[in-house]
């Protein structure tokens, strides 16, 4: 397909969006990708090794980043930037008007959901899912200061990041106090 016809909002996949922004900042290796997501979009978007490498390979395939060998200390290592297509690529996803994928995945609510077959564990399950948020919350916060002066945008999935985990360790107190005032539903 001719490069004036082909789509490439249509081409990247989630992971190749999350590049795709990431190369957005400035050049740099898919370890670095890897480590800046943890820092940052994993509270809300993760990605793995697994999907970075391959995706990577795919993205400067399809011609929207380029990858140039530059090896430190005598280990192979790619740096990626953007291409033009890969900008535009990035740009038109950003302006879509598709209704936005949400996912939540979360293991304790799993086991919540399922918690009418085995109810003795169910405070308990709570607990763990509070103390989890109590952490993730933690991490956030820690965040708070670098994220103060940085771009607009991670700082407002900061904001309503800290927002979210807040609420979700009150509903997990609320819980918890529910459970420890009404045997009968245990």
């Amino acid at each position: 397909m001719p490069p004036q016809d082909r789509h490439p909002e249509t081409e990247t996949s989630p992971t190749g969006r999350v590049i795709l922004g990431m190369l957005a900042f400035g050049k740099t290796t898919g370890y670095d990708i890897k480590q800046f997501v943890d820092s940052s979009t994993r509270h809300f978007w993760a990605a793995s090794y697994g999907q970075i490498y391959p995706e990577l390979k795919r993205l400067e395939e399809a011609g929207l980043i380029t990858g140039r060998e530059e090896p430190t200390g005598g280990r192979p290592r790619t740096v990626y930037e953007l291409t033009d297509d890969g900008r535009r690529a990035l740009h038109t996803w950003l302006a879509s008007t598709t209704p936005p994928l949400y996912e939540l995945r979360d293991e304790g609510m799993l086991k919540l959901f399922f918690s009418d077959t085995l109810p003795e564990r169910r405070a308990e399950n709570i607990r763990q899912m509070r103390e989890r948020h109590e952490l993730k919350l933690q991490q956030l916060k820690a965040i708070q200061p670098h994220a103060a002066t940085g771009p607009l945008g991670p700082r407002m999935t900061l904001e309503l990041g800290l927002g979210i985990t807040q609420c979700f360790i009150d509903w997990c107190v609320q819980a918890e106090r529910r459970l420890a005032n009404d045997p009968e539903i245990n």
